[in-house]
């Protein structure tokens, strides 16, 4: 018997996930297309230009392939989560609109620019237009972070009822934007999300640059974009671990019961708390098998102090208990992963600053593999994000004194959609969105073989437009005397 929760969850899930690949990338490489284009106008060296125009292809495929999955999560929320909606719709209303307003225009205004504007423009406008379309990226994250963040720990609202068809149901009202934007976690989330879309942008250059210097190609603008990405990679995956660190701390006062679930903590204690390494939760028999844990970590990392144990699952009412062990093993995948990218970007730098990081082939092999641990990284952030506020879609909440309820996911459901129904999109988006990655890695995989230009190729490719505008400035059949010593010099 299918269960249309579940199907409606994977759903999401699956569509969101997908989508989420994209707008991370893009955010990590606006920031590594604006450092290689501002070096270009410092330096107007044509290896930094070779290397912006290249960046510039790769960012316009990733940026229309974040658009187009983007749309599909809008409609879900009509179509399975009718429910959810309506209890929604002023907060999630105010925040698309901000987002559409404040980043969307911003980002899609200059993206023209960005990508057809090399030789229309000149070199300030047009890294005028690269930080526009970086920061209105950035700005885009803001407002889906911020809207998330509310589900998570509602503020600045109400509860109004309204009548729907002859039944009265609860709809969140706005009392208070900033209220709502600035909402208990949305601050730590905020900053943890975009550095980690940071981490992704930086990791992914240096992956490709890496990559050319194992096969001995485009060393210039490799090495070049190298003594910016790898630094960048250390300092945001260090960042990371920082902004990681306050959100789990924020928890306990605005979601112990994820936090419990992250860490498999079933039974509270007069003893201090310990961190879990791995292992393998039992919910049933509420312990952890196969694990080692490190006395007094978990009530250090939380409290700042060893001896302040931490409340465990024992504590959250039985109907209000999340799923244990996705949330545990995601997150610690995650804290894994991140643990293993500040290493590696560590020994990169190191490296980089020894002039050894090219005669160390592991080691760019290890970076050339990076992008897939920042990748899977940011999704195990998302899963423990969503899976450990469950059963709640909306987290219930206490303002100015009063309770107010939340919503839980089963009750967020469209009444009139069918197990079927879902079923089948689910299958129809699962063949669309294969193609789509294909197209992608496919499309992507022919920019990244090709590679850049040299500087030396970008030189003589502008030489020889000018000499082209020079000629139809003066007609072809009336050619002035500057027009010929322009295409013998190209010559």
């Amino acid at each position: 018997m299918m269960d249309v929760e579940i199907l409606s969850r994977l759903q999401f899930a699956g569509t969101i996930m997908f989508h989420y690949l994209f707008p991370p990338l893009s955010i990590g490489l606006g920031l590594q297309l604006f450092l290689c284009e501002l070096s270009y106008y410092r330096t107007r060296n044509p290896a930094w230009e070779a290397a912006a125009r290249f960046w510039t292809r790769v960012f316009a495929v990733n940026f229309a392939m974040g658009v187009a999955t983007g749309i599909v999560m809008e409609f879900e929320f009509g179509t399975n989560w009718a429910a959810y909606s309506r209890f929604v719709g002023d907060v999630f209303g105010s925040a698309l609109a901000a987002e559409g307003i404040f980043a969307f225009f911003l980002e899609s205004g200059f993206l023209a620019v960005l990508v057809f504007g090399w030789d229309r423009v000149g070199p300030k406008m047009h890294l005028f237009s690269t930080l526009m379309v970086f920061l209105g990226s950035m700005f885009s994250a803001v407002w889906i972070v911020v809207a998330n963040s509310w589900q998570q720990t509602p503020a600045g609202y109400h509860i109004v009822w309204q009548d729907v068809q002859g039944e009265m149901t609860p709809r969140a009202e706005v009392t208070s934007f900033w209220g709502m934007v600035l909402n208990p976690s949305s601050v730590d989330r905020l900053t943890h999300t975009l550095i980690g879309a940071l981490v992704l942008g930086a990791f992914f250059v240096a992956s490709v640059c890496s990559y050319y210097l194992l096969k001995n190609r485009h060393h210039e603008v490799a090495r070049r974009c190298l003594s910016i990405a790898l630094p960048s990679a250390l300092l945001f995956t260090v960042l990371a671990a920082v902004t990681g660190h306050d959100s789990a701390q924020k928890l306990v006062e605005t979601q112990p019961a994820k936090l419990a679930a992250m860490e498999a903590h079933f039974h509270t204690s007069d003893e201090p708390t310990g961190l879990t390494l791995f292992g393998w939760p039992d919910t049933e028999n509420e312990t952890i098998h196969f694990s080692i844990k490190l006395p007094y970590l978990l009530s250090l990392m939380v409290y700042n102090d060893p001896t302040v144990p931490v409340p465990g699952m024992d504590q959250i009412p039985e109907d209000e208990r999340p799923p244990v062990w996705l949330p545990f093993q995601t997150f610690h995948l995650m804290v894994g992963l991140g643990t293993m990218m500040i290493g590696i970007a560590g020994l990169a730098c190191w490296s980089w600053y020894r002039k050894t990081y090219e005669q160390k082939r592991w080691l760019l092999w290890a970076v050339v593999f990076m992008p897939l641990a920042a990748m899977t990284a940011n999704q195990a952030g998302w899963i423990t994000a969503e899976v450990g506020r469950q059963p709640w879609i909306v987290y219930p909440s206490v303002q100015d004194g009063v309770e107010m309820m939340g919503l839980k996911t089963a009750d967020g459901l469209s009444e009139s959609v069918t197990a079927q129904q879902v079923l089948s999109s689910i299958i129809l988006f699962g063949i669309i969105y294969s193609l789509l990655f294909a197209v992608w890695v496919f499309v992507l995989n022919n920019k990244i073989q090709h590679g850049p230009e040299s500087g030396e190729e970008l030189t003589e490719y502008k030489r020889k437009l000018k000499a082209d505008s020079m000629s139809e400035k003066f007609g072809q059949s009336g050619k002035s005397h500057g027009g010929d010593m322009l295409e013998e010099g190209v010559r």
